[in-house]
């Protein structure tokens, strides 16, 4: 990863904050990421659903993580979410782990993966799971000691409507 990229922990979530994410957000959906939301993908839900981040955030059931290049755009982020069921504690999920297009095959997506379970680990999580597009960064979170669970097909759709199959892994978490 290039020096100049810069990892933080947003513990708000502003209006800057909420441009730059959905910047972020607009680029990997209309590039054909599977993350939740369908074409056309306007600037209105992208906001939407960073202002409700956002609220979650303020509430402590997730933390966002942002990735920032010299200038301090926002250019990747990726986001764990602390809250779980009373019998799972010790769980957390990793979840929108987005890279600008633009930003693509610098470390970044590596860099935010080792930040998010970092982060994790503080907040006292052991494991992580995550689900992802099948085929689309498997590589990466099996380089980093991910464990594939196993694919569902048809689990999502890709944002033009057609299927998408869905890989599951998780990862221990120890300091």
């Amino acid at each position: 990863m290039p020096d100049p990229i810069r990892i933080r922990t947003l513990h708000t979530v502003g209006d800057r904050e909420i441009q730059g994410l959905s910047d972020v957000l607009i680029d990997c959906v209309e590039g054909g990421a599977s993350v939740s939301f369908m074409l056309p993908m306007s600037r209105a839900k992208a906001e939407a659903f960073w202002r409700s981040t956002s609220a979650s955030v303020g509430r402590g059931e997730r933390v966002v993580l942002a990735a920032e290049d010299t200038a301090g755009a926002i250019v990747g982020t990726v986001q764990v979410i602390l809250a779980q069921p009373e019998n799972q504690p010790h769980r957390g999920d990793l979840a929108k782990m987005l890279v600008h297009r633009r930003a693509r095959r610098q470390g970044i997506g590596a860099a935010l993966l080792a930040a998010g379970e970092r982060r994790a680990l503080s907040a006292g999580k052991t494991l992580l799971v995550l689900d992802t597009a099948s085929g689309d960064a498997e590589r990466l979170y099996a380089r980093h000691g991910w464990q594939r669970c196993g694919q569902i097909p048809s689990y999502a759709l890709w944002p033009d409507g057609t299927p998408c199959p869905t890989t599951i892994f998780f990862k221990f978490l120890s300091p």
